[in-house]
């Protein structure tokens, strides 16, 4: 018998492999992911007492993984704190569970349409009314409210009174809302009681906001254009919009006090003044093979990443898993891994890449983002993968969000011919399924420098410093495979048209700032920031503190990215933060 094409990276049960793997990634599969006959559950929460009840001495968590986006943060994140997962497979497990985790990722439709088809909607329902130890996750909160707007209106669980609905991009704030936010906490809110004045991690595009009809329930709120609710709490049913296993060591004080909801805090962390959104810092990890096999962090000089000697080997900057691990207790905000041979080989053979994200998943509470190579493919058995398929172990392995480069640019150039969108780019597939919010398309430009901006069809710009031979102007030309190839697209239109198709994030490099350390292309930045509505990832070039508080006072950037520079330990994620914030640019600490 042929083996199945992915095995679950976790211990997760058949209820995530029927509804994922079995159902979602076949084009004729209707079980997870069509909304038809989505029924509206009779759940009616009765008011609790208000108090807490201590879950029973054993250390197990049962977790409802639907199988759909990365769970993996959180399972790890529950054995870092000492406890075993129990994986629901059956309404029952629901029943018998003594605290129950639903960390809710995708999209709203999709995963009610599991809970009903599978009988866990009614499950949940009653034990929440039973007053059970509950914690639902983004998703898992928004499926609490009576409706959506997501792909509907949709009904949801009906619990707390209220509709989800969508951020409003047109008050100059970027949807989806990605990064570190601040929270205003309500008194008694007993999981939050740790987390203070600091940052927490979100990253959605629907959010659900208060009413006098649902303010028993509002624990916290935060404000993102509009105050919109953060966390909800009645008696032992908590839920929060953000992601505690993603928001470093202060998230997972979050779910300790609601695996021990009695015990006392062993240390509070330090305080912070988080006031709004702040600024992220990447770190950078581009990945690839040496010349021996093994895999290694290397750095390129625009674009080259080998050694100019007579051996010409590989950059050789690190492992993968320990500078990720370094960067996560230096402060990064996230940590991004480029896989950047992945255009050449077939992804899901790159054994070794997955595994760098399993492992690092297990003590990296922050973000991680990986590209490379996801694409549609054909095994050299005739075997075809989708880039669904490739996205999704991906996504097993333990990233948060893939990065689409050159199979963005083929579909945007193909949307712009057309007019037309197929639905069958990776961009869409994946968006459409794990929302946009999963999704960064990565544009490689390099300029073309002109000497009048009507030379060409694509939008230009007038440079801040005249190009080689005094030019006053420059398009910038998208490129795939690695830079090697240039592509009839500029950056401002593959920009345009990739949010159209479902993009959540843009990051934006720039092939002749890198390695250059003189700063990020603030010309090329300012374009693409103010023409789309998405956040926008700033990356090639940082070389001093200076250069990430220039981009983010001259540009509309949300997040500035680097590589080289924390490698060699020229400049350091703290002493970046300490820059900025000196600046009056807040970040979190």
């Amino acid at each position: 018998m042929e083996a199945a094409p992915f095995a679950s990276s976790s211990s997760a049960s058949s209820l995530s492999s029927r509804a994922l793997t079995a159902g979602s990634l076949s084009p004729t599969s209707s079980l997870l992911f069509r909304r038809n006959n989505i029924r509206k559950s009779n759940c009616k929460f009765k008011s609790p007492r208000n108090l807490s009840v201590r879950a029973s001495g054993d250390s197990v968590v049962t977790l409802l993984d639907y199988g759909a986006g990365n769970v993996r943060s959180v399972r790890n994140a529950i054995r870092h704190l000492g406890f075993d997962i129990k994986d629901v497979q059956t309404p029952e497990d629901i029943l018998k569970a003594n605290r129950l985790i639903f960390p809710g990722v995708g999209a709203f439709a999709a995963a009610m349409d599991v809970l009903n088809k599978n009988g866990m909607a009614e499950a949940l329902c009653t034990y929440i009314e039973k007053d059970r130890p509950f914690l639902g996750i983004c998703l898992g909160l928004q499926l609490l409210f009576e409706s959506s707007e997501e792909n509907g209106p949709v009904n949801g669980l009906g619990l707390i009174p209220g509709v989800v609905g969508r951020f409003d991009s047109s008050n100059d704030f970027r949807v989806p809302h990605i990064g570190w936010n601040a929270l205003q906490i309500k008194e008694d809110s007993e999981i939050l009681d740790d987390i203070g004045n600091r940052h927490v991690y979100f990253v959605h595009s629907y959010c659900a906001t208060p009413s006098d009809a649902n303010i028993e329930w509002v624990s916290s709120t935060c404000n993102y254009g509009v105050d919109f609710i953060a966390s909800v709490r009645r008696g032992n049913a908590h839920a929060v919009q953000f992601h505690p296993e993603k928001s470093g060591d202060v998230g997972l004080s979050v779910l300790r006090r609601f695996l021990y909801p009695k015990s006392a805090t062993t240390k509070r962390p330090t305080e912070e003044k988080a006031s709004k959104l702040a600024k992220r810092v990447i770190a950078c990890l581009d990945v690839r093979a040496n010349d021996k096999g093994d895999l290694v962090v290397t750095k390129g000089d625009q674009y080259d990443v080998r050694e100019h000697t007579k051996e010409n080997e590989v950059r050789n900057l690190g492992k993968p898993v320990e500078l990720a691990g370094q960067y996560y207790k230096d402060g990064a905000d996230e940590v991004s891994f480029l896989n950047i041979t992945g255009f050449r080989d077939f992804p899901l053979g790159d054994l070794p890449m997955l595994q760098v994200l399993r492992y690092t998943s297990e003590n990296v509470f922050v973000p991680l983002t990986v590209g490379g190579g996801i694409r549609d493919f054909t095994d050299a058995n005739g075997r075809h993968y989708t880039s669904l398929e490739v996205a999704s172990e991906y996504f097993r392995s333990g990233a948060d969000k893939i990065s689409i480069g050159s199979d963005a640019v083929y579909a945007a150039e193909e949307y712009l011919r057309t007019g037309v969108k197929t639905g069958k780019s990776s961009l869409e597939q994946i968006s459409r399924i794990y929302g946009n919010q999963a999704v960064v398309v990565s544009i490689d430009p390099r300029r073309v420098y002109l000497k009048n901006p009507n030379d060409v069809e694509f939008k230009a710009v007038r440079l801040t410093n005249p190009g080689p031979n005094g030019e006053d102007y420059a398009w910038y030309q998208c490129t795939v495979n690695g830079g090697r190839e240039g592509r009839p697209i500029g950056a401002y239109e593959l920009a345009k048209a990739v949010e159209e198709l479902g993009a959540g994030e843009i990051l934006l490099n720039c092939i002749d700032c890198d390695g250059q350390g003189k700063g990020f292309d603030i010309d090329l930045v300012k374009l693409i920031s103010d023409a789309v509505s998405i956040p926008v990832i700033a990356s090639s070039g940082a070389g001093a503190v200076k250069h990430f508080s220039d981009v983010f006072t001259e540009t509309n950037a949300s997040a500035a990215l680097a590589a080289g520079i924390f490698h060699r330990k020229e400049v350091s994620i703290q002493s970046v933060k300490e820059h900025l914030l000196k600046e009056g640019i807040e970040v979190r600490i």
